[in-house]
């Protein structure tokens, strides 16, 4: 959980940097030639750490069934630390894409790794997804909302730097951290011996041979789904700060209305303002705390596969009812905005859950290496494509889009019901 909560508030802080970033540069310096600063290159520059963080994922799930989960874990936690380092040292974008790469890196083995964990260590798997995806959801709220609260009195480079410690105490910790990472599957076997395809693949004909077992199951139709899902996750957040600011058209707000600036004073002696949209954006994500509690408490009442017909059929109409709803007021924006927190974080126990249901045990940290291949890294692509339709059309267009990739979710998730697949 507290692994979760680091990876999500690094991953959700980054759209809040790139909103500066919009702002501080022109260009991105590449030595040979220069590139504009816009949504479009910011999205592919984004996009590529965040490709990282879902490729990643694959390689680290192999790992996982052959190392464990905790030494992973604890090198995500070093690793990500020491990219913010890298962040905040960074003399311009060029460096600044190097930092993200890394993050990417050492963030992807962690989805593999946690969800291992869980679904072969905890019983109450719906249960132990939900909490797991609570802390998730309190990095990614309480993240950004403290990044936003930071750049009010420092320059992003400093608020980098100091994000990074959390992971490094964080790592600290979980290195004495002492668990049984297998003991759902001990009790379930009654303590038996462990088949081959409960000890991870060896060999790269063992992961091809396995690896073909997977797609040649149910796996194949949850493996596309989370595609779709990854699409809309990244496409609504990589720039939904400056979408919130555009409807709300707000400008931002002097912090020396509300507190003397002579005790605030920001970077250079310049007053600090209060961008009304990144509290809103923070919000949003924070509400996604009851999506998850509420869709992972489901998942051990009713079947997962009726829980994403549902879940991505609400973030299809949300998609489509945003804007026009939203442009009538603050009001309804915030709801709008509560909305789609709820019900963007509310699949994700369902998928999680489906995923153990439809692999083994001694293969969970491959096939969650595969889903977050398909959450994260096809799922990075939805940044880039948000940037290049901002930049080419309207955000009207942007949200067609989006409703479009969680309509094709759910109808996999309605071919899941009625086929219903023999699990793996």
């Amino acid at each position: 959980m507290l692994a979760h909560g680091m990876v999500h508030t690094y991953e959700l802080s980054i759209p809040i940097f790139v909103a500066i970033w919009l702002r501080e540069y022109a260009t991105i310096d590449l030595g040979l030639t220069a590139i504009p600063v816009t949504t479009a290159s910011l999205g592919v520059m984004a996009g590529l750490g965040f490709a990282l963080f879902g490729l990643g994922a694959l390689p680290g799930g192999v790992l996982v069934d052959r190392l464990g989960s905790k030494r992973l874990i604890v090198g995500c936690l070093f690793g990500m630390a020491g990219s913010f380092l890298l962040l905040a040292a960074a003399p311009n974008l060029v460096v600044v894409a190097i930092a993200l790469l890394v993050w990417g890196a050492a963030a992807s083995v962690y989805h593999p790794a946690g969800l291992s964990l869980i679904s072969t260590g905890v019983e109450e798997r719906g249960t132990g997804f939900a909490y797991h995806g609570i802390a998730g959801n309190i990095g990614i709220g309480f993240g950004p909302f403290l990044t936003a609260l930071l750049l009010l009195f420092f320059d992003w480079h400093l608020v980098a730097g100091v994000l990074a410690v959390p992971a490094i105490v964080a790592a600290i910790f979980a290195t004495r951290a002492d668990f049984e990472e297998k003991a759902a599957v001990a009790a379930a076997d009654g303590g038996g011996a462990s088949s081959k395809a409960e000890t991870g693949v060896s060999s790269v004909g063992e992961f091809l041979s396995e690896s073909k077992a997977l797609f040649a199951s149910g796996f194949a139709l949850v493996f596309t789904l989370v595609m779709f899902s990854g699409l809309y996750y990244r496409g609504v957040t990589t720039f939904l700060p400056d979408l919130i600011g555009d409807v709300l058209g707000i400008d931002p707000i002097p912090i020396s209305a509300l507190v003397p600036a002579s005790i605030l004073a920001g970077p250079g002696g310049a007053t600090p303002t209060l961008d009304v949209e990144l509290y809103v954006y923070a919000g949003l994500l924070t509400i996604g705390v009851f999506g998850q509690y509420v869709g992972g408490k489901l998942t051990d009442r009713i079947r997962t596969e009726r829980g994403l017909v549902v879940g991505f059929a609400a973030l299809a109409v949300v998609a489509m009812a945003f804007l026009p709803v939203a442009s009538l007021g603050v009001v309804p924006l915030l709801v709008m905005c509560a909305l789609l927190g709820f019900f963007l974080f509310m699949v994700q126990p369902f998928y999680q859950a489906t995923v153990a249901e439809y692999t083994p045990a001694g293969l969970r940290g491959l096939s969650y290496g595969f889903t977050y291949l398909g959450v994260f890294g096809v799922g990075a692509l939805g940044g880039a494509i948000a940037g290049f339709i901002l930049a080419a059309a309207t955000p009207t267009a942007l949200f067609v889009v989006l409703a479009g990739f969680a309509t094709v979710a759910a109808l996999l998730g309605v071919t899941l019901l009625r086929n219903r697949p023999t699990p793996a």
